[in-house]
């Protein structure tokens, strides 16, 4: 089997599964007849750009867009979102007591190339962005990730 053919199984697999660990994707792998290593899988995860997320049933398992899933993190996002601001170019995300931490999460997995970094507290998140515009776009785009609730 081919690495176009191996990619294609697990896309397939991750899209019909709520794949957790990489263990259980190389035993879904095995008994579709694919035997490959762990090493293996793992760098075909790193390389379909394969991350981890909350499904909507709550599972913290594996996502990818190119499998036609991707996580249900808006959720959690705007529920745990109170106000978002800026000043220059650092974002201040006011959160629910506790909710900071698992917020900043959502937003990290992002990946948002403008961001130089964040930091969490209790019920605060700090975004460092590259420039002033970059906060402002960052802000849009926020409220936008809040409204697909």
């Amino acid at each position: 089997m081919d690495k176009k053919q191996r990619h294609a199984a697990i896309l397939s697999i991750i899209m019909e599964n709520e794949v957790e660990t990489q263990q259980e994707l190389q035993i879904l792998l095995k008994q579709a007849g694919i035997r490959i290593t762990q090493a293996t899988i793992s760098r075909d995860m790193r390389e379909l750009k394969i991350s981890k997320g909350m499904s909507e049933n709550g599972v913290n398992c594996y996502f990818s867009a190119a499998a036609g899933r991707t996580p249900k993190y808006n959720s959690l996002f705007s529920q745990a979102v109170l106000s978002l601001d800026y000043a220059m170019n650092t974002v201040v995300i006011k959160c629910r007591a506790g909710l900071a931490n698992a917020a900043c999460a959502v937003l990290d997995e992002q990946d948002f190339g403008f961001v130089v970094g964040t930091i969490a507290g209790d019920d605060t998140i700090f975004v460092l962005t590259r420039t002033e515009n970059h906060a402002v776009q960052l802000i849009e785009l926020l409220k936008k990730m809040m409204k697909k609730n």
